[in-house]
């Protein structure tokens, strides 16, 4: 008889490592939350699929390297180019600020033409929040400086891609049927891709620096702390460690001993770090056995909360303001919109922006707080998890994409905690198509035919 292999045999699930996994889940999830924001905003306007969407993503990703190049004073080098690197962070913060500046007076200048807007109350409170943001950052803060230069060169020029793909790419293709803009999307799609590949730096895959992140520790958490005493002992165990390795280096450094020409005092210090060492990791492993613990990292829960703040901005703008009105009127019915004044190419000229900057954000997060390397083909797995997170959520519904990419990450970390960590990519087609058949609208979207 032919033995059959259990459908769970590679099964590692362990309840107290199943906490972490979910938080981690909801971590990477906010990410596509975010990416899929773009799709189902463009998908709402235009009842398109913006399948170039990850290919900003990448863009974006790009951008922040670049910017964090010359933000070390290494970017002649690495881009062979004249471009001078800043002296300091400083000049960027102000060359920085002095954009902003100006873009805003602009912008407050056009709104004041057109008479009261709510969306300017939103954007006056915007800048002040970043530029209560900008002065906490420099005076408790300065490292962080780069990061929020990144972010923004980030968001800025995925905006500025996104309103050229739509006003060359798309906007020709809007009076045909929707196949040919599908068609286009994908075109877009690929010629990113392989332009990307003649032109950006790919051999070798180049990560973001680790200089420009200063949050590369952990915070932790107990859900269900260890006994005190034995804690503390943890904690004693693990000093004294410290202490012997730190004496035992100096030793070593200062006598300039090699590690096959120790003396005997030398080898006794040695022998008893390690011994140190290995009481300190015994009574570590205790702590873990007795308790239930969180490891967040830091770089990925400033994530989440940038993400989640930025969704919330979104909220405000779309229920909040002229411009989101103009946006829902244009998303219900566009000729009506067109005739009660609305301007439709401008309405979907700033959903674009507004979804490439996302992306943009997104991307230089990920990039940065995952350590994940750059190529012209970063943006394909992403943006193929996105597009499934707003299909689960109900395409063109944006708390439904929020949902969605939450639920999607939160599926991956069940599939890593389960031990088939080679399979988490494969966790968004099985989404994908449990959606399509059992609901193809989508968990908060409406489930009406509609002819294509």
């Amino acid at each position: 008889m032919h033995e059959v292999t259990p459908l769970l045999a590679g099964f590692e699930g362990d309840l107290k490592t199943l906490p972490v996994q979910l938080v981690l889940g909801v971590l990477t999830g906010s990410i596509y939350a975010l990416i899929a924001l773009g799709y189902t905003m463009v998908y709402g306007i235009l009842k398109l699929i913006n399948f170039a969407h990850g290919e900003i993503f990448m863009l974006g990703a790009y951008i922040g390297l670049f910017v964090s190049w010359m933000a070390i004073g290494d970017a002649s080098a690495r881009l062979a180019t004249n471009i001078i690197a800043p002296d300091s962070l400083a000049t960027w913060s102000l060359v920085a600020a002095g954009l902003g500046v100006l873009l805003a007076a602009a912008i407050f200048a056009r709104a004041r033409s057109r008479g009261k807007d709510t969306s300017k109350t939103f954007l006056g409170v915007g800048l002040a929040a970043m530029g209560g943001l900008g002065w906490v950052l420099a005076k408790f803060q300065p490292q962080a400086i780069t990061l929020v230069v990144m972010m923004l060169a980030s968001m800025v020029g995925c905006s500025i891609i996104g309103l050229l793909i739509e006003y060359f790419a798309y906007r020709p293709m809007r009076s045909q049927p929707r196949i040919s803009a599908l068609i286009t999307a994908i075109g877009v799609s690929l010629f990113i891709q392989f332009t990307g590949q003649l032109f950006l730096p790919n051999a070798p895959p180049p990560p973001i620096p680790e200089e420009v992140n200063p949050y590369r520790g952990s915070m932790h958490f107990y859900l269900s702390p260890p006994p005190p005493e034995l804690e503390k002992a943890y904690e004693t165990a693990q000093s004294e460690a410290d202490t012997l390795s730190a004496a035992f280096q100096k030793m070593v450094i200062d006598n300039g001993w090699g590690e096959f020409d120790l003396p005997e005092e030398a080898k006794a210090a040695r022998d008893e770090s390690q011994a140190a060492a290995l009481a300190a990791n015994d009574l570590k492993g205790k702590v873990e056995d007795q308790s239930v613990s969180v490891m967040i990292p830091t770089g990925q829960f400033i994530m989440f909360v940038t993400a989640i703040v930025l969704m919330i901005g979104l909220r405000h703008l779309v229920l909040k303001t002229a411009t989101g009105r103009a946006m829902r009127a244009v998303s219900h019915d566009v000729d009506a919109a067109a005739l009660m004044g609305v301007s439709v190419n401008k309405i979907v000229a700033i959903t674009f922006v507004i979804g490439s900057s996302l992306a943009g954000a997104g991307a230089m997060m990920n990039t940065t707080f995952l350590g994940t390397t750059l190529s012209p083909f970063l943006g394909l797995m992403p943006g193929v998890k996105a597009f499934v997170a707003a299909v689960l959520g109900g395409i063109g519904n944006i708390p439904g994409a929020v949902l969605g990419g939450l639920i999607m990450g939160v599926a991956e970390g069940l599939v890593v905690w389960a031990g088939y960590s080679s399979l988490k990519d494969a966790i968004a087609f099985v989404i994908l198509i449990v959606i399509l058949l059992f609901r193809p609208g989508g968990l908060l979207g409406s489930s009406a035919v509609e002819k294509v």
